[in-house]
Formats: structure tokens, sequence, C-alpha cells
């Protein structure tokens, strides 16, 4: 089990959007290490219930070691986008009181170099949050074209050297072989980038990138946000940390688009409780404070949207 610490971003931002029930239903769909969910169990009394999902096999023993004794805790390894199917599974659909997603890689999986996702310590060229399943980020590498390396580059990391840098990567793959280790595929890529961002490493973007599509992190996002309505409770709270600008474009649109309600035609005289909306958003766009910053710098790019399920429609 990984003994590498990690640090909650946004926690008590996150525990106050929630708006816990002591008798309430709550899902954590990415338990990580558990600072969220630990947060959570303290708010719940005896009749109360979180349950957890996550596909890191550390993570589950993680769970199973702080909470595997507490009747109020239940944790799945599984992937966040499976969490309709759990609640289905239990006759929760529509009964749940609150949803937290942090979404991206944990500190224990970044400082842990075993696992691959690091560009500063060596290790073997993973990138799988779950090792079981899927193929790995060397496995990708080894068959992928340029022109599909350099799509994954733009797409997912917003790389402007995406093209550039993919050549660089099949052009060594070609003269020595497969990559194998974080530290080579890091320094082709930094060779290849002709232009450094101000304290970012030169690889950062094309890391991210490599890993969302190892792991098809958008993918799941979408397929979570399409099943997340059914869950909720009519007052129930959905609740996203996310630290990528395409999953936040995805989560932004998706609660807006549920916040408007009803499309009618413009001019169409009507009260604001005709037009049905399935959310309402909770406040604004929370970022991480002045101070967490400087506890926890990766939560600098962190950003978390609150929306509360409304009433259900009248057929």
């Amino acid at each position: 089990m990984s003994g590498f610490e990690h640090k909650p971003v946004l926690l008590q931002e996150a525990i106050d959007a929630l708006a816990i029930k002591p008798t309430g239903i709550y899902l954590d769909g990415t338990f990580g290490r558990g600072g969220h969910s630990g947060s959570i169990i303290e708010k719940l009394g005896d009749e109360g219930h979180l349950l957890a999902t996550d596909r890191d096999p550390e993570a589950v023993a993680t769970a199973n070691e702080r909470f595997g004794d507490d009747s109020r805790f239940t944790i799945v390894r599984a992937n966040f986008s499976a969490l309709h199917n759990e609640c289905e599974n239990r006759g929760w659909l529509g009964k749940v009181d609150g949803i937290l997603l942090d979404l991206g890689v944990s500190s224990p999986q970044l400082d842990d170099s075993e696992r691959g996702f690091s560009m500063r310590d060596n290790g073997p060229l993973d990138m799988r949050m779950d090792p079981d399943s899927g193929i790995s980020a060397a496995e990708w590498l080894e068959k992928a074209k340029a022109s599909e390396i350099a799509l994954v580059l733009k797409k997912y990391g917003e790389e402007r050297f995406a093209k550039r840098i993919a050549g660089a990567i099949v052009a060594h793959r070609e003269e020595h072989g497969p990559f194998t280790d974080t530290a080579s595929l890091s320094k082709v890529i930094s060779e290849a980038n002709p232009k450094w961002e101000r304290e970012k490493h030169p690889a950062t973007r094309s890391f991210q990138a490599i890993r969302i599509e190892i792991n098809a992190e958008l993918k799941a996002v979408q397929d979570f946000l399409d099943s997340a309505l059914e869950m909720l409770a009519p007052g129930g709270r959905l609740v996203i940390i996310s630290f990528h600008s395409l999953e936040d474009r995805l989560i932004k649109r998706f609660m807006r688009d549920l916040a408007r309600g009803d499309d009618f035609p413009p001019d169409l005289p009507i009260t604001a409780d005709q037009i049905n909306p399935d959310l309402k958003l909770i406040g604004r766009a929370v970022r991480a404070s002045k101070e967490e910053l400087e506890r926890n710098p990766r939560a600098r790019s962190a950003t978390m949207r609150v929306a509360e399920r409304t009433t259900a429609k009248v057929a």
C-alpha cells in the first residue's frame, strides 16, 4: 500500500457545498486516499451512508483499512461512471443526497514513480489508474502513428507543438525501440519542445494528454454526467472538482444546460416556474484560496462547480 501523502483539494469548500444530512445517502466517485470521504463520514449519523468508488487497487485497500469496519461506508473498485449501476442495484436511483467527484490524478499516484505518471522521477511508463485493465502508455506509444499521437497531444494537452513532439517520439521509437520508462519519454518531449513555459515542466501537457487518453478520462466524465440526474434526489447536490479545462467545459455546459430548463420560443410569455429546470446552480465556480495554494501548489488548477437537483418534473 502506498505511503504517499494525499492533500485533498478544496476540502472544506466541497463538504460545505454537499450540505450533508446525517441520514443522507452520499457518493464519492473518486475515493483517492479518503480525505473527502473521511470528512463526509464524520457528518453522517447511524442511518446515513457513503458509497465510494475508485479504480486504483491501492485506494480501495486504503478505504478498507480506514473505514472497512464502519457500517456507514461501502467501497467498490470501479470507475465513477459506474455509480449509476451501483445505485440502481441498491434501489437508490432518485434517492442520493449528494455526489462528489474529485477528478484527475491523486498525489500518491503522481508521487509514486512506479505508477508512471511522473515526468521528474523515472519509472515504468504505465499511467493507468487501474493497473490491471487496459493498455499502458508504453504499449500505446509503441503502436500509435505520429498523427494519432499529435491529435491526442493537441486535443487533451492543448499542446501547441503537438506535431513536432509526436514526430520526435516516433523518430526516437524507430531508432532506439519502444519507450519503456518515463525518463526517456520526458527527455524526448522536452528536447522537442521549442518553448518552455515558466515554472512548468516542458513535458507536462504531453504527459497529461497521454494519461487522459490511456484512462479514457473525458469519456468517463461524460458517461457520468449522462446518468447523474437519475441518481440525485430532489434537493440533492452535485459537487465536481476538475483540473483540466476540457473537463471543466463539459461540467459547466452540463450544469448550465440543465439549469436553463425547457426550450421555449424566446417570445413566448412564461413564468420562471414553468421553465422546469432540472438543476439549480449553487454559487459560482470556486477555486483554491491563497492559503491553500501555499500548502498545496497542485490545487492551482482546481475548479469546483456545484448544482442542486430541483423538484422532480411533473409529467
